[in-house]
């Protein structure tokens, strides 16, 4: 099944979204695992706010709210992102947006593979699995790989 990416509230547009569905069917088949229902949808930060407040009873800003509909080796799911906290969150460590979009989408990919950052391990863990993706992300982009 394919990658949908959608937005909600807010003027945006994502480059090259075949080139982002590969790379995310790819890190799901890293797994052994298979893309099935899978919408990413870019919105803004009041927007976050609002599921983050009813749906996980948090009231602060996020840049990612992953809901997971797995069902056993297939991966579903909605994961927002919140282009405006990318947008802040990159300017806030001084790398550019494209390069902190496509790490907070491959982070909520990784929350439906099961990947936690709820302590110093597992936030480790995830980064490292954030880097591997993203390094994959270059070799797709440079021709060197599925």
């Amino acid at each position: 099944m394919p990658i949908n990416f959608h937005v909600a509230d807010i003027d945006f547009r994502l480059d090259d979204a075949n080139l982002y569905s590969k790379w995310v069917e790819a890190t799901v088949n890293g797994y052994h695992k298979k893309v099935g229902e899978l919408s990413i949808i870019f919105s803004s930060n009041s927007y976050l706010l609002d599921l983050n407040r009813k749906f996980l009873n948090h009231n602060y800003f996020t840049d990612v709210i992953t809901f997971n509909y797995n069902e056993g080796g297939i991966i579903s799911g909605d994961i927002f992102v919140s282009a405006e906290q990318v947008e802040y969150n990159a300017g806030e460590l001084d790398i550019d947006f494209e390069s902190e979009i496509c790490r907070v989408m491959i982070h909520g990919v990784l929350h439906l593979l099961g990947l936690n950052d709820d302590n110093d391990r597992q936030r480790k863990e995830m980064r490292s699995a954030e880097n591997n993706a993203l390094t994959r992300l270059s070799e797709l982009r440079n021709g060197k790989g599925v």
